[in-house]
Order: structure tokens, then sequence, then C-alpha cells
């Protein structure tokens, strides 16, 4: 759309069902813990998935938002010539703090129903990470709430683990 004029180029919106939905803007702390979950994964890696940030996930016609990060399958192409798919999500990370609830009454919703298999949302408010695991319809069978003296780690690399506490730190 922004290709032809509809949506002014570099404005920060998201498809979702079927509403372009303007974005909400990203502060230090955000973006900071998008950054360390960007080096965290990446650290982790060993070539068995591609980290994404703040990038498209295709999850059906009506429904094309931008995750803070993604963990994919690797793929030949890059995904240069398409999004990657509800298939190709091992990890799907909302990072909130003003986005809180929409992330979990809008977005959360549509990511179960679309199939993602695993969402975590870091939540910057309560300082904790919620997994969001076993997708269906409506939402995500299975939740997990971990505080900052716990780990984590994705359900299809169990050896990736990550510090909660770190993740979450903040310094002076």
């Amino acid at each position: 759309m922004a290709e032809v004029g509809v949506i002014p180029r570099g404005a920060r919106v998201e498809l979702l069902d079927g509403q372009i939905v303007d974005m909400m803007p990203i502060g230090p702390f955000h973006s900071g813990v998008v950054d360390r979950l960007i080096e965290l994964f990446s650290n982790l890696n060993q070539k068995r998935w591609t980290v994404r940030a703040q990038s498209p996930v295709r999850l059906d016609r009506n429904n094309e938002p931008q995750p803070d990060l993604m963990l994919v399958k690797r793929r030949a192409d890059s995904y240069t010539r398409s999004h990657p798919g509800p298939d190709d999500v091992f990890l799907l990370i909302e990072v909130a703090d003003s986005s809180l609830d929409f992330d979990h009454s809008e977005k959360l919703p549509i990511y179960g129903k679309a199939g993602i298999a695993e969402v975590w949302i870091v939540n910057l408010h309560d300082r904790q990470l919620e997994l969001y695991r076993a997708p269906h319809f409506t939402g995500y069978s299975t939740t997990i709430i971990l505080r900052e003296s716990d780990h984590a780690a994705p359900a299809a690399f169990p050896d990736a683990q990550i510090s909660v506490g770190e993740l979450l730190a903040i310094q002076d």
C-alpha cells in the first residue's frame, strides 16, 4: 500500500483483521529489550533458525502483523520472495509496555487462530515473560508466567535458554 501511496512510506502500521492499525511508538526500554533478544538468540542460533526483528508475518489475507521478534525456519531465499507464514515460525515475540492490553486482547487470539506454535509476550510493565503454547481457535491453551529469576527456552529448542532477569535488566 505504501508503494501506491495509500499509506505514507515508513508509516508504522500493521494489518490486523483486515484493518490498518497504527503501531505504538517504541520507547528506549522496549527497543533495548528487542536488541537484547536479537543478541541472545543470535548467539544461541547455531544456524538452526533465522532471527527476524520487527518484520511482517503473513498469517492470512487479512492479517500481516509485525511482531518485535521471530525465530523462523531458515530458507535459501532469506524471505526475499515472501514473508514467513505460520508454519515458518518457531517462536514469535511481542515486547509490550503501552501495547500490553492490545497484545493480549487483539494479537494473541489472531496468532493462536493462525496456528503460531509459540508466542512470548515480554511484559515490561509487570517485569515478567509470558509464554503461550498450544494454539487453538481463540488463543492458546497453555500459559506460563516467568519472573526475573527464571530461564526460558523456545519449545522447539529447549537448549536455547535465556535468562529472564538478563532480558529485563535496566542498567544504571
